[in-house]
């Protein structure tokens, strides 16, 4: 996209392009979203930036009016599986915080320098801009909508002092930290405290339409009793899932029905808030909240046997998964073996919220204690780092290592790749025709599967004893086929977390 395209959507205000990039008026000193609602600035004032961080490092702060940094992240690092894509989801997940550069260029198979470099060349930001703008994000998420002592926050959020957290917070929103709050109308009230008992509450942003129907028909019918719940009507549903994290354990809580605008309404209740930023991405990853529904309806549109299928279910997401390495265990095992092994190996809450009891069972128990053999093969190169499913992992080589491993052929490798790795471009099912619908295909596989019409059944549990037959991994089925189209209905993008 080339400037004049880019000042294009600036002066329409539109919101497809929200996270793609953002621009700056060097006459005010601001940074914004392409929909902001403010007067359009001359084109000879505006500078383009491609990510929050960069505008930031550039000396601009965030406009108060649209809130440039909680746009959805772009949907270019999903796609994406170059080193600097692998390096965005990586720091999306917090690994700069945890493990600071060294961490993320070794995750990456690169040194520090050329990681540097690259994102630099690139985005206009090194790894510590970008976490930066992350942590000045989670931050203000935590100032507006709890009541916490800013010195908690600080710490929760990732930085490493209170003093660079205040010297941040002015820079990026020409705000302190105690006006921020104010502007909210957080901080002191007893109802905001007492309504954190039920969890942090946070606004999930998604760009265009949500087939929230599909996807909470999806997850209902995955859901593995004593980790994940969905409740509720039709419409009003709410999904309910327990987390594994780098500090602790917690719980999220997403709403289905989401009135107030295009955002999923969230709670998440946490043992340590210094998870708040890997919790928050990985329910977005769960729930596809960063993809182009738009890019991804065009493209599938243009084939006559989906463009009926588009049309019912506009902005129909391919979930991925809340952690990757239950996701491979669970599509190896399948749904009711799953709940078994919750039920010898999971590690129970210290606190049971309603039918939420554990959290699924960490690779390297399961490693140990586990009877399948291809059960404790997969869990062992889990455990042993032979086989890497975080943010970050190259998707061609975790596929390869998965074919090595016994019980897993190459259709519960391509689920896998689909779910855990989050990849927006698989067809387990070797569907007639699917090299035309790349790079969607797993959006393709989902409109095709949601129809109801010959879906091909997911890999089931697996057979106990020597009966098994090693090496296969994958259900005998038929491609899917399509359905019946409905109206379709359009939406738009802004929100504030």
């Amino acid at each position: 996209m080339d400037e004049r395209t880019r000042y294009e959507a600036v002066s329409s205000r539109d919101a497809r392009f929200d996270g793609a990039f953002f621009f700056a008026v060097v006459t005010t000193g601001i940074y914004c979203r392409p929909s902001c609602p403010a007067v359009t600035p001359k084109r000879a004032n505006v500078r383009f930036y491609p990510t929050a961080a960069a505008a930031q490092a550039g000396g601009f702060r965030a406009c108060r009016r649209c809130r440039p940094d909680a746009v959805p992240g772009s949907a270019e690092w999903n796609v994406r599986a170059d080193v600097v894509g692998r390096a965005m989801r990586l720091i999306g997940d917090g690994v700069v915080d945890r493990e600071g550069v060294p961490g993320l260029a070794g995750r990456l198979g690169y040194s520090a320098r050329q990681v540097q470099r690259q994102l630099n060349a690139e985005l206009g930001a090194g790894p510590v801009a970008l976490a930066r703008a992350q942590r000045s994000h989670t931050a203000r998420v935590l100032l507006q909508t709890t009541g916490l002592p800013v010195t908690e926050i600080a710490f929760a959020a990732g930085f490493a002092s209170v003093r660079q957290f205040n010297d941040t917070i002015r820079q990026i929103y020409a705000r302190t930290p105690s006006a921020l709050r104010t502007e909210a109308g957080t901080g002191l009230g007893g109802g905001r405290r007492e309504g954190m008992r039920a969890g942090i509450p946070l606004r999930l942003a998604h760009r265009g339409p949500y087939a929230t129907a599909a996807l909470f028909d999806l997850l209902a019918a995955e859901a593995v009793a004593r980790i994940e719940e969905v409740a509720g009507p039709p419409g009003r549903r709410t999904y309910r899932r327990t987390l594994r994290l780098p500090y602790g354990t917690g719980l999220v809580a997403v709403d289905e029905a989401s009135p107030g605008g295009p955002w999923l309404e969230a709670r998440v209740q946490l043992t340590d808030l210094r998870d708040l930023t890997t919790a928050v991405q990985r329910v977005r990853r769960l729930f596809d909240l960063d993809a182009d529904p738009y890019a991804v309806d065009e493209a599938l549109a243009a084939d006559p046997r989906l463009a009926p299928l588009v049309a019912a279910r506009p902005g129909l997401r391919s979930p991925g998964a809340a952690d990757p390495e239950e996701a491979a265990l669970r599509t190896l095992v399948g749904r009711v073996d799953a709940g078994e092994l919750v039920e010898r190996y999971g590690k129970a809450l210290d606190v049971p919220c309603g039918g939420l009891t554990h959290v699924f069972p960490e690779p390297g128990v399961l490693a140990g204690s586990a009877e399948d053999p291809a059960l404790v093969a997969l869990a062992t190169a889990l455990a042993d780092g032979r086989l890497r499913l975080d943010a970050g992992a190259d998707r061609d080589e975790a596929e390869r290592t998965l074919l090595t491993l016994p019980g897993i052929g190459p259709r519960t490798a391509a689920l896998i790749r689909m779910r855990a790795l989050g990849d927006p471009d698989v067809d387990p099912y070797g569907t007639p025709g699917a090299e035309r619908w790349r790079p969607w295909r797993s959006y393709a596989v989902r409109h095709l599967e949601a129809t109801g019409a010959a879906v091909p059944a997911r890999p089931g549990p697996i057979p106990r004893g020597p009966a098994r037959r090693r090496g296969s991994g994958q259900a005998q089925s038929s491609a899917p086929s399509q359905a019946p189209a409905t109206s379709r209905q359009q939406n738009s993008s802004t929100s504030t977390a």
